[in-house]
Order: structure tokens, then sequence, then C-alpha cells
């Protein structure tokens, strides 16, 4: 199993990069964030690596953090996500991109990804809702109230507030985050009059 490659970038394709490690050369699948995000070729580079061994084929793909690599295993866990639409999802939302859009129900942030359809960003945001709350991916992750879900029906001033930023043209996941960081901030005592000033402070930021 190889976790991890440090070596030499040789070029970038589309949909891949080839690395060299001591005179041999890896080919590593890569998101397009990941791809961007590359070194000019005959710089020193190292990736995280999942490995793939299928009957056909030994697949390697490649992210920059461990935070990408999780989450692009995660993803797979979801019916009808194989390696090549976690990877399209992962070429539109980084890693705390796409836990806010899961956290906060945001359909329309996981429509723009590659190979997501209606259906399928619901069965994310059903299947991955009570997941992704144990993974680092940002600092939403570290403390998100337990109340926040608007989606499935929550009520308080927490939901009153995000649905009142959503209607005043905020998209729903900047929305989210700025709410919830809100709500940590003021306490759990906190109402919707306090929370909206003090999320609108932090979209201001």
């Amino acid at each position: 199993m190889i976790a991890k490659l440090s070596g030499l970038l040789d070029s970038v394709a589309e949909t891949f990069c080839i690395l060299d490690v001591n005179g041999v050369g890896y080919q590593v699948f890569c998101s397009a964030r990941t791809l961007r995000s590359l070194p000019r070729p005959g710089e020193a580079i190292r990736l995280h690596i999942e490995t793939h061994v299928r009957e056909e084929h030994i697949h390697l793909f490649g992210f920059m953090s461990s935070s990408e690599r999780e989450c692009f295993n995660l993803l797979q866990t979801v019916q009808g996500v194989g390696a090549k639409v976690a990877l399209g999802i992962l070429s539109t939302l980084a890693p705390d991109e796409l836990f806010r859009a899961i956290a906060s129900a945001d359909k329309t942030s996981l429509n723009r990804c590659d190979g997501v359809g209606p259906k399928l960003a619901v069965r994310l945001i059903t299947e991955l809702k009570d997941k992704v709350g144990g993974i680092a991916l940002g600092p939403v992750a570290s403390a998100m109230p337990a109340d926040v879900a608007a989606e499935n029906g929550a009520n308080g001033p927490v939901a009153d507030a995000l649905s009142a930023l959503v209607n005043l043209g905020y998209k729903r996941a900047d929305a989210f985050g700025a709410v919830t960081t809100a709500a940590r901030n003021l306490g759990d005592k906190a109402n919707v009059q306090q929370l909206i000033p003090a999320a609108l402070k932090e979209l201001a930021r």
C-alpha cells in the first residue's frame, strides 16, 4: 500500500500528474484543484496517496493534504460515488467548503460539482451529515452546534438566523459558517436578534 510519495514533478496532464521518485515515474490521478496547485515540472513535491487495487488496474490518487484524502474516502462511502465523482467534487469544493455544504444542506453548491445531480446531492447530505463532524476539515468542524440542522426541520434562533441570511442573498454555506461562529461566540442562549448582526460581522471580514 502506497500512502505517500515524494519526488520531482515530471509532467501534468488533464486528470493526472507524473511524479518521478528516484527515476521511477508514478502516474497519480488528482483533482483539478490539486493539479492547479502543483509546482512547475522539475520541482520537488510530496503527495498523500490513496491506492486502489482492482483486478484490471492499480490506480494511485494524490492529494496535497491528508484532509483532502480523508474527504475522498468519505465521499466514496455514499452510494453512487466512485473515485471519478469524488475527484470531481473535490475539484470544485475544498474540504472545508465541502463540509459546510453538507452541514448546511447546501444542495446548490453540491450541484455545481461534476457528476452530482439533485438526487446525489440529497444523498450526500443525508448520508454524510452525521459523519463529517469527526473529521478535522476546518474551523467549523471543530465545534459545530448540535442543533444546527435547518434542513432537517430544526427550529430555534440558529436556524432562524441562517434562514434570514439566506433570504438576504448570502450563500447558504457562507451563512452557515457565519451563524455557527456567532453561535459559538455568543453562547447557547443567544437569540436571533443577537445572532444576525454577529453573523453579518463575520461575513464582512
